[in-house]
């Protein structure tokens, strides 16, 4: 499975990479260029780190409709991302390396 994950590093990343999983990180704005970079056609999961980059769920998915979509911070995510996310979990109520187990 590839997955992407945006914003910055909770443990998510390496807890993926861990379960086998090739993620590629984008830091900053997760522009459409940028997703399409990161391989988001045929990514298999985008994990989203930063409330401040929710953005970038409804432009993956446009992308990717079958990708999976996953909110991991403490953050509330805006009204409009909510409904297509798969999972939103706040780092302080799971580990990352127990979502990457669950994930995978």
């Amino acid at each position: 499975m590839n997955a992407i994950v945006v914003g910055p590093d909770r443990g998510i990343a390496a807890a993926l990479e861990g379960e086998g999983v090739e993620v590629t990180r984008i830091e900053g704005v997760a522009s459409g260029e940028k997703l399409a970079d990161a391989g988001v056609e045929d990514a298999g999961l985008l994990v989203v780190t930063d409330a401040g980059e929710a953005t970038a769920v409804p432009v993956a998915l446009e992308l990717n409709e079958g990708l999976k979509t996953v909110a991991y911070t403490p953050d509330s995510m805006p009204e409009f991302v909510k409904a297509m996310l798969d999972f939103a979990i706040d780092p302080a109520a799971l580990s990352a390396d127990a979502v990457a187990e669950e994930l995978v």
